[in-house]
């Protein structure tokens, strides 16, 4: 897999993220794992830390698996205001997991993030790259189940 992606790129720097990128896509469970990061640290010729660095500053990017869904949840003030505290206590009940964990059967993980930039729209949740807005519970619920049904 590794080498594949790596033949997109030139061993430079300024590539790091379109890598990361890449590589996390990639995997199963949307996660970059540390033989990435050793994979990766070696093509590009820079250190373990500032990869680190780079994975932990960014939330998109996750060093442990996640689920085949990841939830994102917009928590930025006009999602909030528009009662995002009341979706995101919905999907951890249907769910049955806490902020940043995966369902046991793996199926989804539950993520907050900053902003979505839909803001007209709130509250607003991403599934994977489907955004969606004007979130009721009733609409969370049917949504959920739309993915545990396999209908997306």
């Amino acid at each position: 897999m590794y080498e594949e992606i790596f033949e997109k790129y030139t061993p430079e720097k300024e590539n790091l993220i379109y890598i990361l990128h890449e590589i996390q896509d990639a995997h199963p469970q949307h996660y970059i794992s540390e033989e990435a990061v050793a994979k990766v640290a070696e093509y590009l010729r820079i250190g373990l830390s500032h990869i680190y660095g780079v994975l932990t500053f960014y939330t998109m990017f996750s060093t442990k698996p996640r689920g085949k869904n990841i939830i994102r949840l917009c928590e930025s003030p006009p999602c909030f205001l528009k009662g995002s505290e009341n979706i995101l206590r919905q999907l951890r009940d249907l769910l049955q997991v806490k902020t940043g964990e995966t369902t046991a059967d793996g199926i989804f993980t539950l993520e907050l993030c900053a902003c979505l930039g839909v803001c007209g729209n709130a509250p607003v949740m991403m599934i994977n790259e489907d955004v969606y807005g004007d979130l009721t519970e009733e609409k969370v619920e049917n949504i959920i189940n739309s993915y545990k049904g396999g209908e997306k």
